[in-house]
């Protein structure tokens, strides 16, 4: 019965997400006249009443804790878990302040959605090297801006019982070589909405996002020992926190 009910929900959702997609996709045509990093900050504003929006019609709940470990003229490079596609509606709109998403290329493809996708991203094709270094530079360069960084450092969605896979270099290799601050946030419940491995499932639930307090990079730390700093500290966070 659960599965039936899912896949009615899931149509409801997917027609509200279309029917509110074609007045979003206008409004992020008519800002790409505006320079950066003002540009991303007017995304933000529109994504955030787009998804409060989205959420409140499907259902959905979102719970933010720890928004005061975000210090006014700070940027940071915020690392997120990754359990489902529910994670960047979540993290782009309720990150304090202006942001880009690390994220794939491939997405900016889709017909409406994409120019959106990609507004809001440094977009990155994995399989090819210097796409990576491209999106590497890219990177710096929105913190440059005076914006937050967003990487998921797990690479993909986890689909393990692991409250984390293995984090990648990227993250922790861009806070080296920038000396910018890494903010962990931990994503809950995101799965229980969209679940991995489920075709046309759509379970409205209460999800919730938690800023840590940000670690400041140690000179003495490589990226391998930073690494797995965060892991533990990200790791530890899920396991208490998770319901």
């Amino acid at each position: 019965m659960k599965n039936i009910l899912a896949k009615i929900f899931a149509s409801w959702a997917l027609i509200i997400f279309i029917i509110t997609l074609l007045p979003v996709a206008l409004l992020m045509w008519v800002i790409g006249i505006i320079d950066e990093p003002k540009r991303t900050r007017v995304f933000r504003i529109i994504s955030k009443v787009w998804m409060r929006v989205f959420f409140f019609f499907t259902g959905c709940g979102l719970k933010i804790v720890g928004k005061n470990n975000f210090k006014p003229g700070e940027k940071y490079i915020i690392t997120c878990n990754h359990n489902s596609f529910m994670d960047v509606p979540v993290t782009t709109p309720f990150i304090p302040g202006a942001n880009k998403t690390i994220a794939k290329s491939e997405m900016a493809k889709i017909p409406l959605f994409g120019p959106i996708y990609k507004r809001g991203a440094v977009l990155v094709d994995r399989k090819d090297k210097n796409s990576r270094k491209d999106s590497f530079r890219k990177m710096k360069n929105v913190l440059d801006l005076g914006m937050h960084m967003c990487i998921y450092p797990e690479g993909t969605r986890n689909k393990t019982e692991l409250p984390l896979k293995e984090f990648h270099d990227g993250a922790f290799k861009l806070a080296i070589e920038t000396r910018v601050s890494i903010l962990p946030a931990l994503i809950f419940n995101t799965r229980k909405v969209l679940p991995p491995g489920k075709l046309f499932y759509f379970w409205p639930s209460k999800m919730e996002m938690h800023f840590l307090p940000p670690v400041a990079i140690n000179a003495e730390e490589d990226v391998t020992q930073l690494k797995d700093k965060i892991h533990e500290i990200m790791s530890n966070y899920y396991v208490a926190h998770k319901r």
